[in-house]
């Protein structure tokens, strides 16, 4: 039974037929999502008169599934064949973004919808993702994955340079809810790319005494008791947190403050997307010269000062500096992703990672509603400038946890070896 495909040494991933399928998959998925994450806040503002607490809680809605079912989902993610979860959940996200241009038609559209469908959407994401990172050490060895995710992480920057402009000229050519059913399209074509990968791994063994609540415990356990893990996860999560405060009201600040049109809010989010690309680019240079733990705690130093352009923009020549800040911010994010990512699949044996991949995004994810939340209140109360200072207030505080850790000095991040590697060839354990 094929499972895993040597990677080449010459052109790598470039000629593995079931990582091109993978990749091709969720560069389709990635773009259309990129056109909803403009479109849905739009819906809710211009087509239902959205207050600013109502699109900060549909910002809510979209990440609360991290935090419900995040921990249970890699558990059940882990007896499945991550295939199929990959697809089924494509067609979930299709079919509840299809539901509204659907209502929109029948002129039955509501806020209460629009909830709605977030929330089945961000489920469907928390098992996709949770899949597709537990997935890809299974198509290719451990020595490509480094490569693969910069490659993903390529493809995820080149639909955020295309995607939101498409999103805002879509939303200004269609109205907004119609535009979302070009994000649904997207999943049903994304799962006709999944659905065509050959490798066909076994389905993991039924244990006997199998129990859900102690297969969430060892998720847990392994991320809370590795040092570098809980440093990165902090992070993470309390980025997440800030971000989210702040994005909850941005496109109210866009829309509504500035008054811009669709197609100019999707030109900024494209152009500041541009640093997404150029950071997947040079990941891989950049551990390699600074080296692992450095990369990841740099990043994110580097990073910090930016959220402090969108509080003070106007329309002017600021938007432009705002684009130059984002540029920044989704350069050194990716950077940051692609060097922690790989290092936790390197690290985690082959029967934890759904519930490794799952506990991470619980604990970095779980963070996002109650950002949501947060800032949709504080733009009531405040408003929607002393919000988003708050936010980059709150945002140089994620490098406090991996700067002081064992990550400020390894240069060489640990690595999971099986039984028969260990034999063969000692590697340093995790910590």
């Amino acid at each position: 039974m094929r499972t895993v495909e040597p990677v080449r040494r010459r052109g790598g991933l470039w000629h593995h037929l079931d990582f091109r399928r993978l990749w091709i998959g969720e560069t389709v998925s990635q773009f259309g999502t990129q056109i909803s994450q403009v479109a849905l806040p739009l819906v809710a503002i211009l087509a239902l008169h959205a207050s600013t607490f109502e699109v900060g809680l549909l910002t809510a809605f979209e990440s609360i599934a991290f935090l419900v079912v995040g921990l249970p989902a890699g558990a059940w993610v882990d007896r499945m064949r991550y295939r199929w979860v990959l697809v089924v959940n494509d067609v979930v996200r299709a079919a509840g973004l299809a539901s509204v241009p659907a209502a929109q038609a029948m002129g039955a559209l509501t806020i209460g919808q629009l909830y709605v469908v977030a929330l089945v959407v961000g489920v469907g994401t928390v098992f996709f993702d949770v899949a597709y990172q537990s997935y890809l050490p299974q198509l290719v060895d451990r020595r490509g994955i480094v490569e693969g995710n910069a490659k993903l992480q390529a493809s995820e920057s080149v639909s955020q340079i295309a995607g939101p402009s498409a999103g805002g000229l879509l939303v200004q050519a269609l109205t907004a809810p119609y535009a979302v059913l070009v994000d649904a399209l997207s999943f049903l074509w994304s799962a006709s790319w999944v659905a065509a990968i050959r490798a066909r791994p076994p389905k993991p063994a039924r244990r006997p005494d199998r129990h859900l609540g102690r297969e969430i415990r060892e998720g847990l356990a392994f991320v809370l008791h590795d040092r570098n893990l809980r440093a990165i996860a902090m992070c993470t999560g309390t980025a997440n947190l800030f971000n989210t405060m702040g994005f909850a009201v941005f496109f109210v600040l866009l829309a509504r403050d500035l008054s811009l049109s669709a197609g100019a809010i999707g030109l900024i989010m494209s152009t500041a997307a541009v640093g997404g690309l150029l950071g997947s680019f040079v990941a891989t240079r950049v551990a390699r010269r600074f080296g692992q733990g450095p990369t990841i705690w740099g990043s994110i130093a580097v990073s910090m000062p930016t959220g402090f352009v969108a509080p003070f923009v106007h329309r002017d020549w600021s938007l432009g500096l705002l684009a130059v800040a984002f540029v920044v911010f989704w350069g050194t994010s990716v950077v940051y992703n692609i060097t922690q990512v790989s290092f936790r699949q390197g690290l985690c044996p082959p029967q934890l990672l759904g519930r490794m991949n799952a506990t991470m995004r619980f604990l970095v994810w779980g963070t996002m509603p109650l950002g949501g939340v947060i800032g949709g209140a504080l733009g009531s109360a405040v408003g929607v400038r002393g919000t988003l200072l708050v936010a980059a207030i709150g945002g140089c505080l994620p490098v406090l946890p991996v700067f002081f850790s064992p990550l400020r000095w390894q240069r060489e991040l640990p690595t999971y070896v099986s039984d028969d590697e260990t034999r063969s060839s000692p590697v340093e354990s995790a910590s």
